[in-house]
């Protein structure tokens, strides 16, 4: 007997993509200019807000749980460069529908039993955490994981929404 998609992932899923969907379309139209503010003089900019979204997408589903193909290896690779140019709206844009892409497969394709995996901190992820004087990061279940990039977006969606409210621009709504 083939064990059913987790009621868990099914629950969650419609959810957040249409989160996932008030965020691109927010964006989407973004000048460089908006890109560049930020909601108090001491936060990120819209941008780079944006781009934290995106980094920790890539670092959970990708680093973390495996989840990869050769654009997520790419995003990777920009989220942990040192560039500190954000992206144009299209670009971002562009990085947000491919990580739901990657976020949305495994999402219909885990299991119960997927969910309730433990998952090994990358090496990399260990070794940065010693180097900066911090504790090792402990193993989380992919429960634990998917929850927790939701718990991120969600929060910087937050700040998102009120960076956009402060400069007269449509926030997103996703009802």
């Amino acid at each position: 007997m083939t064990e059913q998609v987790s009621p868990l992932a099914t629950f969650y899923k419609p959810g957040w993509e249409n989160y996932q969907q008030a965020i691109v379309k927010t964006i989407a139209p973004l000048s460089s200019e908006q890109l560049a503010l930020s909601g108090a003089p001491h936060s990120v900019s819209i941008g780079e807000l944006l781009a934290r979204m995106i980094g920790a997408r890539v670092n959970w589903f990708f680093a973390w749980m495996g989840e990869e193909n050769a654009a997520m290896a790419a995003i990777d690779r920009w989220a942990s460069s040192d560039e500190s140019a954000v992206p144009e709206a299209a670009e971002l844009v562009a990085m947000f529908e491919e990580t739901w892409r990657v976020i949305s497969s495994a999402l219909d394709r885990w299991t119960s039993a997927d969910l309730e995996q433990l998952i090994v901190p990358p090496a990399s992820q260990q070794e940065w955490r010693r180097s900066h004087g911090k504790e090792e990061e402990p193993p989380h279940t992919r429960q634990w994981i998917v929850w927790h990039v939701m718990e991120h977006e969600i929060h910087h969606g937050g700040e998102l929404s009120l960076a956009l409210g402060t400069y007269g621009v449509d926030s997103f709504y996703t009802w």
